[in-house]
């Protein structure tokens, strides 16, 4: 049976929810006008009046923001209200220059809180279940954003954080975990670390898992549902628009629900920027129609997926996006072929025998190369020589036919590439500029 937190928002007719946007996106546009310095210069420069925005429509003729907008007022140069209104400051784990920070009113945290309530019942998770949140807290919002929306609909929550393996899989079995919260990297360690340790999976009381915070494939989703016995579902979040809460799965795996009554999300062209309809892939961009102490117009996320209109069997009627596939900003150009990430992945986990960890290496000398390591299971490795470049061969062939780009692929023993307790470096370009 589907489990709603708030059925009335969330089955919303898509006409009611479209005029509820547009009221809001009118009152957003007359906020950030006379609140923000940097959206009144833009809306200025534009000549564009907060009046003409007086529906949902109008979205297309505000302007855009970028992280890079986010890293030159920092750390506090956006925000719409004053600091004494201000009750929490998350930041980005961003790997070049400053973060990326974000503030909170509290209508912002009740909000996001609301969001995440949502976003834990979406999968049929409900005050009875006994949630083991490994995402990290502190700075990031994952932790405390699971935390938060996991108390607000009663369940009982473990904050154990992430990391430290041992002891998240001896609380599992001693506290009857029913919910796993983590990246899709970490839940498919814990599986692996439980069977080097014999510990039996199938007596666990874990039943779901929900992982986010990077890119997987349906291919991993599997791997994992398979290693852990369990259903797992995928979740998308940003720490600039709120952090987690952003979208989710529902019980139908079919896309996740994007919250629509507190964002206006597009699909624009991963090129010219301008709008694709539903169904075409684009880069994400999300307009906060909400949010009081940075609210973001047309934010563009530089992830790529696409999105879909269509009824869900759930009977929710927000859109859905289908899984991030990959980055504008990170997609690698391997001799002039454009390569996700993601779809070397799609490739590894068809063949039997990939145990799920590998690592993209991309150099140059004259011209560019693509090395894939690949790490097998205990029982596919093998000392024989044959067989193994029989296996490598195999595997290169696969990833050719999928990215049209010859890849070499090293075999590696179990355990070989190192483990993430959270986001897992999954791309090393050694490449010395930018392409």
């Amino acid at each position: 049976m589907t489990v709603f937190w708030n059925k009335s928002a969330e089955t919303m007719p898509s006409n009611e929810l479209k005029e509820l946007q547009g009221k809001k996106l009118s009152a957003l546009a007359k906020f950030v006008y006379e609140n923000i310095q940097f959206y009144k210069k833009k809306f200025d420069e534009m000549g564009l009046k907060p009046d003409d925005i007086k529906t949902a429509d109008d979205i297309t003729k505000l302007p855009l923001t970028y992280k890079d907008d986010l890293r030159d007022h920092y750390p506090f140069k956006m925000l719409a209200v004053p600091m004494d209104d201000i009750v929490r400051v998350h930041a980005s784990s961003g790997t070049t220059g400053k973060p990326t920070v974000v503030s909170y009113t509290r209508k912002d945290i009740d909000d996001w809180t609301e969001l995440m309530a949502r976003t834990v019942m979406a999968p049929g998770i409900t005050h009875k279940d006994i949630i083991q949140n490994a995402y990290g807290y502190g700075l990031f919002t994952g932790g405390l954003g699971f935390h938060y929306g996991a108390e607000k609909v009663g369940a009982t929550v473990i904050p154990i954080s992430g990391g430290n393996t041992d002891r998240q899989l001896m609380i599992m079995q001693d506290f009857e975990s029913t919910v796993l919260t983590c990246t899709p990297s970490y839940a498919l360690f814990i599986a692996e670390y439980a069977k080097k340790e014999g510990i039996d999976v199938s007596k666990l009381a874990l039943k779901k898992a929900i992982c986010g915070a990077e890119p997987w494939t349906d291919d991993l989703r599997k791997t994992i549902e398979k290693n852990m016995q369990i259903d797992a579902y995928d979740i998308y979040g940003l720490s600039e628009i709120y952090g987690p809460g952003v979208s989710v799965e529902c019980e139908e795996k079919d896309g996740m629900h994007i919250w629509e009554d507190f964002f206006i999300v597009e699909t624009l062209d991963k090129e010219t920027l301008e709008p694709v309809g539903p169904g075409e892939e684009g880069v994400l961009a999300f307009t906060t129609l909400e949010k009081e102490g940075l609210p973001l117009i047309r934010y563009i996320t530089n992830d790529v997926t696409i999105l879909s209109a269509e009824k869900c069997n759930c009977g929710r009627t927000h859109i859905r996006m289908k899984k991030v596939t990959g980055r504008r900003d990170d997609m690698l150009i391997v001799r002039g072929i454009n390569v996700f990430p993601s779809q070397i992945e799609h490739a590894l986990m068809q063949i039997p025998g990939v145990s799920g960890h590998y690592q993209i290496i991309v150099d140059r000398d004259i011209l560019d190369s693509l090395e894939v390591k690949v790490e097998l299971t205990p029982d596919t490795f093998s000392d024989k020589m044959s067989e193994l470049e029989k296996f490598s061969n195999d595997i290169e062939t696969k990833i050719f036919n999928i990215l049209q780009v010859r890849a070499k692929v090293e075999l590696v023993t179990p355990g070989t590439i190192p483990r993430s307790m959270g986001k897992s470096q999954r791309v090393i370009d050694k490449r010395t500029k930018n392409i």
